[in-house]
C-alpha cells in the first residue's frame, strides 16, 4: 500500500504564531525582570523604522503571493513557484518581514528579553519551517526551485 505525503511543507509550527509566541514570553519575562539596554532616544526612531521596514515589506512579498494566486498559509499546498518582485532577492521575505518587525519591537519596547529569544525563534524557523519548506518546494516545482534556489539567497 503506497502512503502519499500530503501537499504541504509539514512545518512544525505557523510561523506567525511563533513570532507571537515568542514577543508573548519576552513581554511576560520584561514584566517580571524588566531588562533595558537601549538609550531612550534611540529605542523610538530605530524600533519604528525598523517595524515600517518590515511591515512594508511583508505587504510587498504578500502582494506577490496573491498576484500569483498561491497561497500564503503554511499548511496550504503552493500552487505556483513566485520568484519574481521581491522574491528577486530574498527567498524568505515574509520570513525577513516577520524578523525585522520582530527587531523593531525588540528595540522600540527596550526588551533585552526580546532580543535574547530571536536567535531561538530563527533557530526553529530554520529548522522547522523554511527547511521543512525548501525540500517541499524542490519535491514540486523541481529544477525551477532548484534553479531558482541556487540564483537567489535565503534571506537577502
Amino acid at each position: 500500500m503506497e502512503t502519499t505525503r500530503p501537499d504541504n511543507p509539514g512545518v512544525i509550527i505557523r510561523p506567525p504564531r511563533l513570532f507571537l509566541g515568542a514577543l508573548g514570553l519576552g513581554l511576560i519575562l520584561d514584566y517580571f525582570k524588566p531588562a533595558p539596554w537601549l538609550p531612550m532616544p534611540v529605542q523610538y526612531p530605530v524600533g519604528l523604522a525598523l517595524i515600517a521596514a518590515g511591515v512594508a515589506l511583508m505587504v510587498l512579498a504578500i502582494g506577490r503571493f496573491k498576484a500569483a494566486g498561491t497561497n500564503i498559509p503554511t499548511p496550504l499546498p503552493a500552487v505556483a513557484l513566485v520568484d519574481d518582485g521581491i522574491y528577486r532577492h530574498s527567498r524568505n521575505p515574509i520570513y525577513l518581514a516577520m524578523t525585522v518587525i520582530f527587531l523593531g519591537l525588540a528595540i522600540l519596547l527596550n526588551s533585552l528579553w526580546l532580543l535574547l529569544l530571536l536567535p531561538a525563534v530563527l533557530a526553529v524557523m530554520h529548522y522547522g519551517v523554511i527547511a521543512r519548506e525548501e525540500r517541499y518546494l524542490a519535491d514540486k516545482f523541481w529544477g525551477p526551485y532548484l534553479s531558482y534556489k541556487f540564483r537567489v539567497r535565503r534571506w537577502f
